[in-house]
């Protein structure tokens, strides 16, 4: 699938699963605005892209937290691209693998203001140009919200509140042709590699309850789905949570 011309914006896009889905976009053709906190990730991943495939890569320094921060990227983007076509919503961190009882306020504040927030800012930011495309926002959630996992509290309320947003907006959006979709990835990650380390039982319960035995690739698996969510084969598809699972996110 070819999305050639098209703008996407992808939020920590420079490393984990956010290069994933910028490799995959760049290989559709997309013209990329990768955003995150630390710019020199920026800056490697945008030579890495340029020079593999050769896109268009926009890099912007922007906390998701920082309403003002993520207003300059779209800014930003739209000066130098003119449009905007997708926003990819990946970046979010957490206190994953602490138990609820012993989270604090800071650790909640720290998901719902770097998931939940930065998903409304940008959505609300770029919904303007968005209707003038008829484009798209993919959000990521996760099956920690979805399935209840241990350890995980602020991490899953923070992707239930982004999976509520995007429901709410793509009934809202729908008739200004602009569609909101839901991911929940099990992807490897260099996170998931520290999780692995620091909690060894956790992580082995996990992957034994994955069907397919593995963790998803970041840019073929979880990448191609996203392009996919992006193209004109998924005109008519919005307001949908898809669980890439590898069999574990079986539901009705």
């Amino acid at each position: 699938m070819q999305l050639n011309g098209k703008v996407v914006i992808i939020t920590g896009g420079g490393r984990g699963i956010g290069f994933g889905l910028s490799t995959a976009f760049a290989k559709a053709g997309a013209k990329l605005v990768l955003t995150g906190r630390t710019e020199a990730t920026l800056v490697s991943a945008k030579e890495k892209l340029e020079s593999a495939y050769g896109c268009e890569v926009l890099t912007v320094t922007a906390d998701g937290a920082d309403e003002v921060a993520i207003q300059n990227v779209i800014d930003k983007t739209v000066e130098r691209f003119g449009r905007i076509d997708a926003v990819v919503n990946n970046a979010q961190a957490s206190a994953s693998g602490k138990m609820l009882i012993d989270h604090t306020k800071e650790d909640l504040d720290l998901a719902i203001y770097s998931g939940l927030y930065a998903s409304f800012f940008y959505m609300q930011k770029a919904f303007p140009y968005l209707k003038e495309t008829k484009g798209c926002v993919i959000n990521f959630a996760s099956g920690a919200g979805l399935f209840g996992r241990v350890a995980q509290s602020s991490y899953a309320a923070a992707k239930e509140g982004i999976r509520g947003l995007s429901r709410v907006a793509a009934t809202e959006w729908a008739p200004y042709g602009v569609r909101v979709n839901v991911i929940c990835p099990l992807a490897m990650t260099e996170g998931l590699q520290k999780f692995k380390e620091e909690y060894p039982e956790r992580y082995e319960q996990t992957i034994k309850a994955v069907p397919m035995g593995k963790f998803a690739d970041p840019e073929k698996d979880v990448g191609g789905v996203c392009v996919f969510l992006c193209s004109d084969a998924a005109s008519y598809v919005t307001g949908e949570t898809i669980t890439l699972q590898g069999g574990s996110g079986l539901r009705p």
